[in-house]
């Protein structure tokens, strides 16, 4: 990184050079110190409204068909915002904002990577 931009950054907090050199991928992530948790990465749980869910199959459309911890299977959308960001494939852990007027469909709000559905497994968060 030139010098120049370096001194623009004694300007603003610390923090916020922080997260910036983070970004960069010149500081590693604040979550790399290990040794209390021995592993353990802290997760997006559910809001009030969100429930888990593990996708069962691709149904075209931007639309899955999901398998709900709260016992239901619904018709989940993925979200614009999410369609080319993040690809949904059967057997992943997501996490779906049922519909209040139609139960039987939800919205997809978080997609979990291998490594974070697996911790999930582990704390008893989903059942198979």
């Amino acid at each position: 990184m030139p010098a120049f931009a370096l001194s623009g950054l004694a300007l603003m907090g610390e923090r916020s050079v922080v997260r910036i050199l983070q970004k960069l991928k010149r500081l590693p992530p604040e979550s790399t110190d290990m040794s209390d948790n021995e592993g353990r990465t802290d997760l997006r749980m559910p809001d009030e409204d969100e429930v888990f869910a593990i996708v069962e199959e691709m149904l075209g459309a931007n639309r899955v068909q999901v398998r709900c911890m709260d016992g239901q299977e619904r018709t989940a959308r993925i979200p614009g915002k999410m369609q080319k960001r993040i690809w949904i494939r059967e057997d992943d852990v997501v996490l779906v904002d049922p519909w209040d007027w139609q139960d039987e469909k939800a919205d997809i709000t978080w997609r979990y990577e291998k490594q974070e559905a697996d911790q999930l497994r582990e704390e008893g968060h989903i059942q198979e």
